[in-house]
């Protein structure tokens, strides 16, 4: 299976235009939390209608799900507890999303809200407890923030990872999570793309400006990681423990599909 990362779009249009561009080179195109920007003048429910009109755009290529981020909370439920209940409406268009899973052969994606407090964050936990009686051979998170004391979690002062996801992975072992959050991990020094906890498999693709998002392309078969961005190409190999620093790359892998814009370093 291959799939596609990109994570903290913010209603970057011309990102969406990218990532929708790509999906078809993908059999599962992941957007790990925050489609919205709430610094931005234009008011939210007038970019969730035009972000809705992307998901959709990007469901009829290929298998789709997405994830709630900070940025995506647009109301507070009866106890007080920050959601993105627009969500449900991405759930209408056919496309996994917050609370659900879904199963590709014998991979099951499981996607989890943003957590606001108590509430939310029980439901995840049973969410996660649930998904973990499920038979498959792989489990893969949706997760928008990155587990506590992971490099993927570190912004270049502080690590802002969130101590109850590394506590899940401790006590379900999952083989991959997929998460976003933190724009400047894989760009500062003693950060990462990339990150191994025991078994499980942590990415966080950062964020950037221009029209191409940072992301990371992911094949299970072969099996390796790649990560693309205006600083270059990074590849890890998903078979070998994590050695740092992670490899750099002057050319496309063989492995990884031909999709705009592959970056700088490989134009």
């Amino acid at each position: 299976m291959r799939m596609l990362l990109v994570s903290d779009l913010h209603y970057a249009l011309k990102q969406y235009d990218w990532t929708a561009a790509a999906a078809p080179a993908f059999d599962l195109v992941v957007i790990a939390g925050d489609q919205l920007d709430i610094s931005s003048s234009l008011d939210g429910g007038v970019q969730v209608l035009v972000i809705l009109k992307y998901l959709q755009r990007l469901a009829r290529s290929t298998r789709l799900v997405v994830s709630s981020g900070n940025h995506d909370l647009d109301r507070r439920d009866d106890d007080g507890e920050r959601v993105a209940t627009w969500m449900e409406r991405v759930r209408r268009l056919g496309v996994p999303t917050d609370g659900d899973s879904l199963t590709l052969g014998d991979t099951l994606v499981t996607i989890c809200p943003w957590w606001d407090g108590p509430k939310a964050r029980e439901a995840i936990a049973r969410q996660l407890a649930r998904d973990a009686a499920t038979p498959k051979r792989r489990w893969i998170w949706v997760y928008h923030a990155p587990p506590e004391g992971s490099p993927t979690a570190w912004d270049g002062r502080r690590c802002w990872g969130d101590a109850e996801l590394s506590a899940w992975i401790d006590l379900y072992r999952p083989d991959m999570v997929l998460a976003g959050h933190i724009h400047q991990a894989p760009f500062k020094r003693d950060g990462s793309w990339v990150d191994r906890i025991g078994d499980t498999w942590v990415f966080n693709s950062g964020q950037q400006i221009g029209p191409e998002p940072p992301h990371i392309v992911i094949d299970t078969d072969e099996p390796a990681a790649a990560w693309f961005s205006l600083a270059g190409v990074e590849m890890v190999r998903l078979d070998e423990p994590l050695v740092r620093p992670v490899d750099s790359l002057s050319r496309l892998p063989d492995w990884a599909p031909a999709i705009p814009g592959p970056g700088p370093i490989l134009a």
